[in-house]
Parts: structure tokens; C-alpha cells; sequence
């Protein structure tokens, strides 16, 4: 029996993803293996932020997950997670909250950066970004994708760093449409 030379059809991402994620249940602890938290050596820090419409109203149902590497730029660390996962409304303000370490990189002409993953309703598939660090402008500088990107649109992918109370914060929102969406990768 010979199969049709077809691609299957995708669907929009979800209905599955909005247990957990709708606004009467994302104040409530979503039992997951996986969680906002990253452990390890180097510098401490939290990146905060809003997924946002083309309105530029935050969505209160999206889903964040990052990937990293360590604090020495490396992946294949057995002692180092570098995922995490959060929500578009897990911190107050309808704010997502990662806690991690700061990534570091060892590889020629790319800066530390993190890779992240949205799923959303009405997504017909899952969006890919990055965020850079503001404080990273010799690296950011030479990294071969960053560069590519037209320096107007290179904001988008850049965490703000800001210093409260002895703590670390990069601030970075993610704007689904309009004049300031963030940059997304076909991958």
C-alpha cells in the first residue's frame, strides 16, 4: 500500500496548554516537574517581563520555556540544568519571572544569551527568540545572529539590567505584533 506524498496539517497550538494558564487558575501552584528555577555557579539573576499583544496588552495565557547554557558557556554539564518554564501571568503585573544565573558563552562570536520558546493560543506553531544582555555590548557586538538582525530591530532581544536591593534584574518583554514585536527565529 503506497502512502500520499503529504504533509501532515498542522492546528493552532493548544486548547491544551490553558489548564494551569487561564487567569482563575494562574495564582495557583501548577505541580510540574519542570519550574521557573535554575541552580547553579555564577552570578544570580532574575529576568522579568510581559508577553504582549499587538495592542500592547499583556497576554495573561502564554507559556515561556528557556534553555542555557552555564555560567562557562557550556550545555553538556551534568551538574547544570538550564531549563526552566514559567507563565505570561506567574508574577503579579500578568508578568512571567525566571530566577537563573547569569549564561556565559565559549564559543568565538557568540555573546551569553538565552534561548526561549512561546506557546500561545491561536499560534499555529511554537515562536523562538533570544534575550541578550544590555550589559554584554562587547560580545552582543560580534555575535554572528545578533549582527545579522538590523540594528533598529537588535532592541527587541536585549533584557534591560537593572540593580535593586543587591539583586539582578534584566527586564525583558516579548510584543507578539506590531511596530515593537520582538524578533522570532524560523528554526
Amino acid at each position: 500500500m503506497k502512502v500520499p506524498d503529504r504533509l501532515t496539517p498542522s492546528q493552532t497550538v493548544g486548547p491544551f496548554f490553558t489548564l494551569g494558564l487561564t487567569k482563575s487558575e494562574s495564582d495557583k501552584t501548577c505541580k510540574s516537574p519542570v519550574s521557573n528555577l535554575i541552580t547553579g555557579d555564577g552570578e544570580k539573576i532574575s529576568i522579568i517581563g510581559r508577553v504582549m499583544d499587538g495592542n500592547q496588552e499583556p497576554i495573561h495565557d502564554a507559556l515561556i520555556e528557556i534553555w542555557q547554557s552555564d555560567s562557562s558557556g557550556k550545555f553538556d554539564n551534568p551538574l547544570f540544568v538550564g531549563f526552566a518554564r514559567s507563565h505570561s501571568s506567574q508574577y503579579e503585573g500578568q508578568r512571567f519571572l525566571f530566577k537563573t544565573i547569569k549564561p556565559g558563552s565559549n564559543i568565538e562570536h557568540e555573546a551569553p544569551h538565552i534561548s526561549v520558546v512561546i506557546y500561545m493560543r491561536g499560534l499555529l506553531t511554537q515562536l523562538y527568540t533570544r534575550i541578550y544582555f544590555s550589559d554584554e555590548l562587547e560580545s552582543n557586538s560580534t555575535d554572528r545572529v545578533l549582527t545579522k538582525i538590523p540594528p533598529q530591530r537588535r532592541k527587541t532581544l536585549i533584557a534591560q539590567r537593572r540593580e535593586s536591593m543587591g539583586e539582578t534584574t534584566y527586564e525583558f518583554d516579548i510584543c507578539m505584533q506590531g511596530s515593537q514585536e520582538t524578533v522570532f527565529f524560523h528554526l
